[in-house]
């Protein structure tokens, strides 16, 4: 009680008196330009790989240099590559590299061009640490996803829809299939669906020998197509374009519509043959990940039903093709996509780590190989949030949970017993670890909302070693500026549910003053924006204008178990938006809220729920901005759908009760709609059907489009456009 009595003078003296001990007493205020050149981002270790000996890690410097540091002193060990020297000026810099597994040869990539979210073509050369040599991996044209064998020998990559090999050793290049056509096959990568939603670009593995390479066959000739007008444009400009506009398509199976025939196929390249691998009969399903077990010609096979509810993984013989279920998971809602990046085979052959939500909370289980639960490594009333590494050889696994709070990260270490828990990351905030090979050391960034990331070096027993970037330079600059971090709070809905938020006050607050709000939210299945950790954003820029920011999860949304999370399941919108205008509600009992000026944007899903607040928030929103919003669920993808909304033929009230396209007619206050008209994701449709639904009802509105843009809007002037207008938008609206 004492305690309670405590925060409650604490908060008054806070909201009360205007005092505020994380306000920042400099001058300056932001510009537009501040956030959209980026200028108060935060430093971190780039392109940071631990070596094979455990000791040392590389870093990209300056996106020119790889140098090799020491974990334990921090000191440079050597510079292992370094671009200048190759003496070739069209070598700019590069964003990513790859060792070999004996880190005698390194592969990197130039010329860059993006095909969708995750994928993309570029040049790719092999440079040889020994010989200084450099080769390209091909002179047939870019390529696309390309690795080294496991023994260092050959890498494979993509080229125009087809599988390919190329021996380093004897300098010739294999192609393995032969089918690859636009928009017909495509070989070794996903379509665009699949990268999209089970967030993956490499649908080909090489086996642990390098004998094998398993691939995906996606056939998408039956997957209806999309087409996106592109124009001439600025920036980038298509000069072919310029007089009669392009016809774009691509495949894109929306809600109910067929997919890809996905199979699996192993190429044997000692015998130079292909072997189809038993998948099923059934074609109507998904193959989101395939993976090599630690049996050299056994490949693992993961199988998602088409309302993704049931989940196997199966074991293919790679020589023979023949294959056996060896774990099944079926769930009353859906199998979270997360868990596709947490399936480890262990060495013996016999066990496998896997995370699932069996007991309403996503935690560690150790299965064998005939479906049988030996363990439940973790429990609680908590959420594992990611896998960081297993130890097999001290049978300890490392992973990150929401234990603390749900707006927190913490790392974790326990046994594979379950026993012997330890908690490795001291500070309060948001945690995520990176684990040295060996689990020697781990590379731990922190932040919360009142400090930017600290990264520090910790010994695999949670002992602090040294600090390698506390961003200093970043914490210094922000002293000039006038403006209040973000603060944490929580309360609780009329259906008794406490929802987590964060609020950013104007510089100066005066809380005898009423202000109006400007709300931002994602509101996505298992999305989360409300966390404890730093953030200094475009909104930080709006309340210097004299608006509260506030930021709201409702339910839905990440980190709280199963049951909060997939309450929405099949009927996204409903509980989305009640929460949202719940918070607005809150939010007008505060004293220094003006309740009649609140307003609300959101981007993609938040898009989505943005336009709802203004059809269906009960007048309570002045003003909302949705930008590239969904409008009907019917016009988005059936993988990302379907998952939590099931086929529109079998749940039509669910498409259809929370479409803003069904209540146009309902629009109250002043609504911005942004879209990029060669957006691949949420496709344009959505804001003209929406937009034509508003004209035939005599609802006003404003509307932004930005030419050949996709859904990040993004390239030469766009950002700085498109948030100016947001800008002006609000000062004259809210």
């Amino acid at each position: 009680m004492i305690i309670k009595l405590i925060q409650l003078f604490i908060t008054y003296f806070i909201v009360f008196t205007g005092f505020d001990a994380i306000a920042q007493n400099g001058s300056k205020e932001f510009t537009m330009e501040d956030f959209v050149n980026y200028k108060f981002s935060q430093k971190s270790l780039r392109g940071l790989q631990s070596m094979n000996d455990g000791e040392n890690y590389t870093i990209l410097v300056d996106g020119r240099k790889i140098a090799k540091m020491n974990y334990r002193t921090g000191d440079t060990v050597n510079v292992v590559f370094d671009l200048g020297q190759l003496g070739n000026e069209k070598f700019k810099s590069i964003t990513d590299y790859q060792f070999s597994s004996d880190e005698t040869c390194l592969m990197f990539y130039l010329n860059k061009d993006r095909i969708f979210r995750y994928s993309f073509t570029a040049n790719y050369y092999v440079y040889n640490l020994n010989t200084k040599i450099l080769v390209p991996v091909s002179v047939n044209g870019k390529q696309q996803l390309a690795t080294f064998s496991p023994d260092g020998s050959k890498v494979a990559f993509v080229r125009q829809n087809n599988l390919f090999i190329k021996d380093l050793v004897k300098n010739k290049e294999i192609q393995v299939s032969y089918d690859g056509n636009q928009n017909e096959v495509i070989n070794g990568a996903p379509d665009w669906v699949y990268e999209e939603e089970f967030g993956f670009s490499r649908a080909y593995e090489w086996s642990p020998d390098s004998r094998y390479i398993a691939f995906m066959r996606f056939d998408e000739s039956r997957v209806p197509g999309f087409n996106m007008t592109m124009y001439g444009g600025m920036s980038p400009t298509l000069k072919d374009n310029a007089l009669y506009p392009e016809n774009r398509v691509f495949k894109y199976p929306k809600a109910g519509e067929n997919n890809s025939v996905v199979t699996i196929h192993v190429y044997d390249l000692k015998n130079e043959t292909i072997k189809k691998m038993d998948a099923g009969k059934e074609t109507d399903q998904y193959i989101p990940r395939i993976k090599w077990t630690k049996d050299q010609a056994v490949i693992c096979i993961f199988r998602l039903n088409r309302l993704q509810n049931k989940f196997e993984l199966l074991f293919a013989d790679a020589d023979t093709g023949d294959s056996k279920v060896i774990y099944f998971e079926e769930n009353k809602y859906y199998i979270d996509e997360d868990v596709l990046d947490n399936v480890r085979f262990l060495d013996d052959r016999s066990r496998l780590i896997i995370t699932g939500e069996k007991d309403g909370w996503n935690h560690i289980y150790l299965y064998d190989f005939t479906n049988s639960q030996l363990t439940q490594v973790t429990n609680g009333s908590w959420d594992v949030t990611k896998l960081a590494g297993i130890d097999e050889k001290n049978k300890i696994i490392y992973y990150e949970s929401a234990e603390s709070s749900p707006t927190q990260r913490d790392v974790y270490s326990v046994r594979f017993n379950g026993k012997d828990k330890k908690k490795l990351s001291p500070e309060a905030g948001y945690n995520h670890g990176e684990f040295s090979e060996g689990f020697r050391y781990f590379i731990n960034s922190c932040s919360n909302v009142n400090k930017p990331s600290v990264v520090t070096l910790y010994d695999s027993r949670g002992k602090q070693l040294r600090i390698m970037e506390d961003n200093s330079a970043l914490c210094d600059t922000l002293k000039y500026y006038r403006f209040n971090f973000r603060e944490l709070f929580t309360f609780r809905t009329v259906n008794n549910v406490e929802l987590y938020g964060w609020m950013i006050k104007p510089p100066g607050f005066d809380p005898v003053k009423k202000y109006p709000v400007f709300m931002t939210q994602y509101s996505g299945p298992n999305s989360q924006q409300v966390t404890n950790s730093w953030g200094l954003s475009w909104e930080n820029y709006i309340a210097q204008k004299g608006y509260i920011i506030v930021c709201v999860d409702g339910r839905g949304t990440a980190a709280r178990g199963e049951a909060f999370r997939k309450i929405t399941y099949l009927q996204l919108g409903k509980y989305e938006l009640a929460d949202q205008i719940e918070t607005a509600k809150y939010l007008g009992t505060l004293p220094f809220v003006d309740k009649t000026r609140i307003g609300i944007w959101g981007w993609s899903y938040g898009g989505f729920i943005t336009a709802l607040c203004m059809v269906k928030g009960e007048g309570l929103f002045k003003a909302g901005i949705a930008v590239a919003p969904v409008t009907n669920w019917r016009y988005y993808d059936n993988i990302y759908t379907e998952r939590f909304m099931q086929t529109p033929d079998v749940n039509p009230d669910g498409y259809d009760m929370n479409s803003p396209l069904n209540f146009a007619d309902s629009l109250k206050g002043k609504l911005l709609i942004c879209h990029g008209t060669a957006d691949d994701n949420v496709h344009l449709q959505n804001t003209m059907e929406f937009t034509e639904r508003l004209v035939q009802a005599g609802k006003q509105f404003e509307m932004q489009l930005y030419t050949n843009r996709n859904h990040n809007i993004s390239g030469g002037n766009t950002r700085n456009h498109l948030f100016t207008r947001m800008t002006n938008f609000i000062l004259e609206n809210l």
